[in-house]
């Protein structure tokens, strides 16, 4: 599409809908141009202070500010669907990154976060299954063999995370999460580098019992991949780090 025809049909979204770019408040899409080309074109590893004992390693497209903070903010809480794209792009470039040594001919196997039932219903749809989906057909459309696996579910009891320290998050998701054995049984393949999939870090808590649920249950995690990291900005509680990578 020509930058006049873009712009006309962006004027024509802002007036039909009122919606304009999350990141610089330019009326029309939900992310405009310039601000798409200005999102992350590669990941890193994003090590959270402190680590989780046995935490794999953690990639993530970007910090959690500015632009991707809106983004993830506005997919999640306000239900601007339109953002699953870009940020499912983004989260494929996490998993890019995760795998990018390692043997492209096995599949990689995508395993989201589950959101707890309550939320999904009062959102209308789970955010994080949604990216991940997207981020597969990404991946696939970069000849890499990616399947989404939905093993985990949310097991109840788990109290709001906001303004948990480090330590009070690992206490509270403890046992939060388990794999379910009828997803294990309708694994479309054997074997799979398996990432775990979120959109934001924060403490490693949620990934790593993710990755706990799942080991449990005798599937080996190689690595989280998120679209966002957020930066501590406080003292750590504890400085070592544990590491450890496993693959399928």
């Amino acid at each position: 599409m020509s930058p006049l025809r873009t712009a006309l049909a962006d004027a024509w979204t802002d007036l039909l809908l009122g919606s304009a770019c999350v990141g610089c408040g330019e009326p029309g899409r939900p992310l405009c141009r310039a601000c798409r080309g200005a999102l992350p074109e590669q990941a890193n590893p994003a090590w959270p202070t402190p680590t989780p004992p046995g935490l794999v390693t953690p990639w993530a497209a970007g910090e959690y500010r500015d632009l991707l903070r809106s983004m993830l903010l506005a997919h999640k809480e306000k239900q601007v669907v339109a953002l699953g794209r870009p940020l499912g792009a983004l989260l494929a470039c996490s998993v890019s990154a995760a795998v990018a040594d390692l043997d492209p001919a096995h599949p990689v196997l995508l395993v989201p976060v589950p959101s707890r039932p309550a939320v999904i219903r009062a959102r209308g749809y789970d955010p994080i299954t949604r990216m991940t989906r997207l981020a597969t057909r990404r991946l696939r459309g970069q000849r890499r063999v990616a399947h989404v696996v939905p093993l985990l579910r949310s097991r109840p009891g788990v109290a709001d995370q906001a303004g948990l320290r480090a330590r009070e998050r690992g206490q509270n998701l403890a046992g939060s999460m388990a794999c379910a054995s009828s997803g294990l049984r309708r694994l479309p393949v054997s074997t799979g580098y398996v990432v775990v999939c979120d959109d934001v870090l924060t403490t490693g808590a949620t990934a790593r019992e993710a990755q706990r649920a799942l080991e449990a249950s005798g599937v080996q995690v190689h690595a989280v991949a998120v679209v966002a990291a957020t930066r501590r900005r406080h003292p750590p509680e504890n400085t070592s780090r544990a590491i450890s990578e496993n693959q399928v």
